[in-house]
């Protein structure tokens, strides 16, 4: 669906401002949890703004990836593929992915060690779902749900029965750590959630009438975001441990990603629904000169996990043979975030071509 296709190519390009940040960015802020922030701690509104909206990428990415599989399981059973093939695919792309993680993105994110991240959850989530995707619809979304709201009480009582400092398998599946030179930065659960939120709206869009869909997407958003309101209003329970510290802008949208709270997560899915009403809108009514305009998202969001793997190493290479990694500002991150992005967009035009031509061979797997 076109409109899916613009969302994930629009965080792609969020997502790319972010690592450009990482990489260029001497002033970088890294406050999203209570294990990186110190109370207090300023938060300059320039530097906090540029981290804070790239917030919106892992969220939908991974809300996004459990809709498209959940699209393409349907089209494979529609065509006769047995349930045996289906979960040999899924299981196999989700073990690529981990793997994926400590082989290939970690040498540039963290050099040195070995950092499970967002590849990791997504992965690890795909290997849930070859069991989970038997629930009905009803059922995995009510436990994605379950799962988002007791995020706090959870993540409590594994820290309590772990004497507050939770062993490996913990930082897996529920509050991420640090083990040495092993740090786990998307525990599952919490991102295993988001996936079955998604998995279970991609079912939705199979025989959901399209007149009606921005509509509901909207209603969805806009619900997501009153429950942010009041769960980071009440400024208690379903913010781990991340409170606000006064009445600014700033402090209501410092929220926890790391691990993901409920408002983080509501927060963030409230803003993709917004921005998902709104394209599906657009796919149904806008001229052809707006499809024209958007088509750099599309290719994009059609290649997003290419881009995915390709785009940090681009940023790096460029700050080695430049000598500017960690020495620059603001104004280098976007303008290093563009380049990324204008360099490897006819290379990811050519890899959806090359896709397209070759449906059953490795490409299905990136």
């Amino acid at each position: 669906m076109l409109a899916l296709d613009w969302l994930r190519g629009l965080v792609m390009i969020l997502m790319t401002v972010d690592h450009a940040s990482g990489v260029f960015n001497a002033g970088r802020l890294m406050t999203d949890g209570t294990a990186l922030y110190r109370p207090g701690t300023p938060l300059p509104a320039a530097q906090f703004l540029t981290r804070w909206m790239t917030h919106l990428c892992a969220p939908t990415f991974v809300f996004l990836a459990g809709s498209a599989l959940a699209l393409s399981v349907e089209k494979r059973r529609a065509a006769g593929e047995s349930a045996r093939a289906i979960d040999g695919f899924i299981l196999t792309r989700g073990i690529l992915l981990i793997a994926l993680d400590p082989l290939w993105m970690s040498p540039v994110f963290t050099p040195g060690h070995v950092l499970l991240q967002v590849l990791y959850a997504i992965g690890g989530g795909l290997v849930a779902m070859v069991a989970l995707r038997r629930l009905g619809t009803a059922w995995l979304a009510g436990l994605g749900f379950a799962l988002i709201i007791g995020g706090d009480a959870f993540t409590a009582l594994g820290l309590a029965a772990s004497g507050g400092a939770p062993g490996v398998p913990l930082a897996l599946l529920l509050t991420g750590g640090r083990f040495g030179g092993w740090i786990v930065g998307y525990p599952l659960l919490p991102w295993l959630a988001v996936m079955m939120l998604g998995w279970a709206f991609g079912r939705h869009l199979a025989t959901a009438p399209r007149a009606v869909l921005a509509r509901q997407v909207l209603v969805a958003g806009v619900l997501a975001l009153t429950a942010f309101v009041a769960v980071r209003g009440l400024n208690g329970y379903g913010n781990m441990a991340l409170l606000r510290e006064d009445g600014s802008l700033v402090q209501w949208l410092h929220v926890s990603k790391y691990p993901p709270s409920l408002s983080f997560i509501a927060l963030e899915l409230g803003l993709a629904a917004l921005c998902l009403a709104a394209f599906l809108r657009m796919d149904r009514q806008a001229p052809a000169i707006v499809h024209r305009a958007l088509q750099p998202l599309a290719v994009l969001g059609q290649t997003a996990l290419f881009f995915y793997l390709l785009h940090v190493h681009v940023l790096t290479l460029a700050a080695y043979l430049l000598g500017a990694g960690h020495r620059g500002g603001l104004a280098e991150t976007y303008v290093a975030a563009f380049v990324a992005v204008v360099v490897l967009y006819p290379v990811c035009r050519w890899y959806r071509g090359y896709k397209a031509a070759h449906p059953s061979g490795w490409p299905r797997y990136v």
